[in-house]
């Protein structure tokens, strides 16, 4: 009888060791998932922005996060001024990071 009882305690021992190393595998799967489906792909915005920001030249037209068209026409470190409007005497200097598209001159 006592050697019924150990093996029986021993498969429990067992089934919980089981038990707790497929809770860790099922743990690492969501997080790798979670991983790949969303901070994969906000990093890869992150570097088309700063390609974007840093091809930024003189004379292109940029649209601000605020939904203003203008012409960059002078760029520092990291601000640049934009002259919005036609009559060419609205010019703002802004940060950088405002700038949400970039059109080149030459594009449609």
């Amino acid at each position: 009888m006592g050697i019924l009882l150990t093996s029986t305690s021993d498969a429990a021992a067992a089934g919980q060791t089981m038990g707790t190393i497929g809770i860790i595998v099922i743990y690492a799967l969501l997080f790798g998932a979670m991983w790949f489906f969303l901070m994969r792909p906000q990093k890869k915005e992150q570097k088309r922005v700063a390609a974007m920001i840093s091809s930024l030249e003189i004379g292109d037209c940029v649209l601000t996060t605020s939904g203003f068209y203008g012409i960059v026409i002078d760029i520092a470190d990291d601000t640049v001024i934009v002259e919005f409007g036609n009559n060419k005497n609205c010019r703002i200097p802004m940060e950088k990071s405002a700038i949400n598209r970039v059109e080149k001159p030459g594009e449609n």
